[in-house]
């Protein structure tokens, strides 16, 4: 590489922090929007990724990484970074997307989302787009290959689709799913109903499993407009059998960054409309910052959650769920 060329790319990782930095504060603004903050990146593949802004702490050259033994599928190593170690993954080999021997990326993304920190290895960061939840869909035919960790799909002004990692998956299949221990039963005298919304399916999959053990009922979409479709549906028939809301309905849970509709605005229209009184909403996000937080108590949510730790779950629904019992 040429002394131009090593300036050129020296000046696209500063830039890149600098606009990381800025979108994350700009970010914060954006509570009740709509709209989100993507940090685009390539795998060497010609297809572009996208990752939330809020998910990233920092982008750098790749560093040097220690390898160690018994790592998980996709684990290059470890890394020391300012006194902590942190495993690193190299994505394209994580989403099945190289060939023995491929490099495995120049850059890296620091990420933090579920309590854990995380290097992901990728082949170059490009820019950082704001987009509008409203223009972002939840892909088909999920089921295999790449496709299972893509949790939605956006369009560019210029007709490039960019996918959107499901982090949460990447995260069930490197290190395991998270163990659901014992969780004692609410043993509520009447039936207990929670509706709740997520885009990831590990994530709606671990909510149900903490739901049963509680001996709760509950019903869920898959993303923010469904969610409200769905509710203002059972609000509209509770109002034609002449009874409250919350007599089916005890509990909301809200995911924070979904498709078509994000937990913010969802969070704001429940709060907004008189039909939803009493019912209590919880948001459980994987970006469990303090901005965030803050964000969530912008729109009115009577508790966060963050993602994935089942007892703190179970601990925060059991109060909510039993003042009214």
């Amino acid at each position: 590489m040429s002394k131009v060329q090593a300036k050129t790319k020296s000046d696209a990782y500063a830039a890149a922090e600098k606009n990381l930095l800025d979108a994350v504060d700009a970010r914060t603004t954006l509570a009740g929007s709509n709209r989100m903050e993507i940090l685009l990146f390539s795998l060497g593949t010609g297809e572009t990724f996208g990752i939330n802004v809020f998910k990233v702490r920092e982008v750098s050259k790749a560093p040097f990484v220690t390898k160690a033994p018994n790592m998980p599928k996709g684990v290059e190593g470890l890394i020391s970074l300012r006194g902590n170690v942190i495993p690193v993954l190299a994505l394209a080999k994580v989403l099945e997307l190289t060939q023995p021997g491929d490099p495995l990326g120049g850059s890296m993304m620091v990420t933090e989302y579920s309590k854990r920190t995380l290097g992901f290895l990728v082949d170059e960061v490009d820019r950082i787009i704001r987009v509008d939840w409203d223009k972002v869909r939840t892909p088909e035919n999920v089921s295999s290959g790449v496709n299972s960790f893509i949790t939605a799909i956006t369009e560019l002004p210029d007709g490039t689709l960019v996918s959107i990692l499901d982090v949460e998956t990447i995260l069930a299949n490197t290190f395991g799913e998270a163990i659901i221990g014992n969780i004692e039963p609410l043993n509520a005298e009447h039936d207990v109903n929670i509706f709740f919304v997520d885009d990831s399916a590990v994530a709606r999959k671990k909510i149900a499993e903490v739901l049963d053990k509680l001996d709760v009922k509950h019903k869920h979409a898959q993303n923010g407009l469904e969610a409200w479709t769905r509710l203002e549906g059972m609000a509209k028939h509770a109002h034609a059998c002449g009874r409250p809301l919350i007599d089916e309905v005890d509990l909301i849970l809200v995911d924070a960054e979904m498709p078509e509709m994000d937990g913010y605005v969802l969070t704001r229209n429940i709060k907004a409309d008189i039909r939803f009184e009493g019912i209590p909403v919880v948001m459980h996000s994987s970006l469990s910052s303090e901005a965030n937080r803050a964000m969530g108590k912008r729109v009115g949510v009577d508790a966060y959650v963050a993602k994935f730790d089942a007892d703190n779950l179970a601990d925060t629904l059991r109060p909510l769920l039993m003042r009214n019992r």
